[in-house]
């Protein structure tokens, strides 16, 4: 999801209203861009699919690997019928946009060429990112005393993370999992599964929460945290054993809060000003190219 000029706007929304075929993998929290459609907005191609077949040849001349991240995906066509497209995630299409020769591609590539400055200069002053994070959460309604209590949340995730990985966790696919094992502990949920419950994608979950739902996630991380650091586990598997552990507490809390309250901890209700159309298509074919 991108935000420009305080809207919540998908890449679909950016062509000047044309429309840009989509579909949102749930399952790795993804959307993917018809490659075509791009081609034909950003473009004054006759046969936009020419276009782009010259164009990808190209790519891969110069040995551009934006090529290998093409998927296949079966998409609405205008005679109605499901076809395979080619389709990129939001990092591709970014790339494919700084591809392009053409005049309406020019806008994209400034934003672009800003967002890489913007960047770099949070690298020498790394407050410019912490006030940005403060200004995008003014900016949705969030209070300064939540904003506060969730900057300190983030800063008491990356120490678990650190703690992590200090014990033999590396990979990505690693934190998730222990993530993951953390909430199925207290929530009998995924993070994934939990997202889908409050109507979210790409939005952090955290942000949806409500108090308890943040407190008890608190409680999880750092009970797992302070088991970590007092039996130091090695490897996935040791770390996963300690992260449900660390579930557990959040989930006799969770019981107790609960039992006393006569309500669940568990809530559907986000922080969006926004709701997604019920998704009209899975994915049904991924090839790579």
């Amino acid at each position: 999801m991108l935000y420009l000029n305080n809207k919540l706007e998908t890449i679909s929304n950016l062509f000047e209203g044309k429309e840009i075929r989509s579909i949102w993998d749930s399952e790795n929290e993804e959307y993917y861009f018809s490659v075509v459609d791009v081609i034909a907005t950003l473009t004054d191609a006759k046969i936009p699919r020419n276009y782009w077949s010259d164009l990808k040849r190209r790519l891969i001349d110069e040995g551009s690997e934006l090529h290998e991240k093409i998927v296949q995906l079966k998409m609405k066509a205008q005679d109605g019928k499901n076809r395979i497209t080619d389709t990129l995630d939001t990092k591709g299409i970014l790339r494919l946009i700084e591809s392009v020769s053409s005049p309406k591609a020019e806008p994209f590539k400034l934003w672009l060429a800003n967002l890489g400055s913007e960047r770099i200069d949070e690298v020498f002053d790394p407050e410019i990112a912490v006030n940005r994070a403060i200004d995008y959460y003014r900016k949705r309604g969030y209070s300064d005393k939540w904003i506060s209590e969730r900057l300190n949340g983030i800063l008491n995730r990356k120490k678990l993370t650190d703690t992590w990985k200090e014990n033999g966790i590396n990979e990505n696919y690693e934190y998730a999992m222990l993530t993951n094992e953390i909430y199925k502990g207290w929530s009998g949920m995924k993070a994934s599964e939990y997202k889908k419950l409050k109507g979210l994608r790409k939005e952090s979950l955290r942000d949806n929460m409500t108090d308890i739902e943040v407190a008890l996630t608190n409680i999880g991380e750092i009970a797992t945290r302070d088991i970590a650091k007092e039996e130091h586990p090695q490897g996935l598997k040791e770390n996963l054993r300690v992260a449900k552990r660390g579930g557990g507490v959040a989930k006799g809390a969770r019981d107790l809060y609960e039992k006393e309250t006569k309500k669940s901890a568990i809530s559907k209700d986000n922080a969006l000003n926004y709701r997604y159309a019920p998704e009209q298509q899975k994915i049904e074919s991924k090839v790579n190219e």
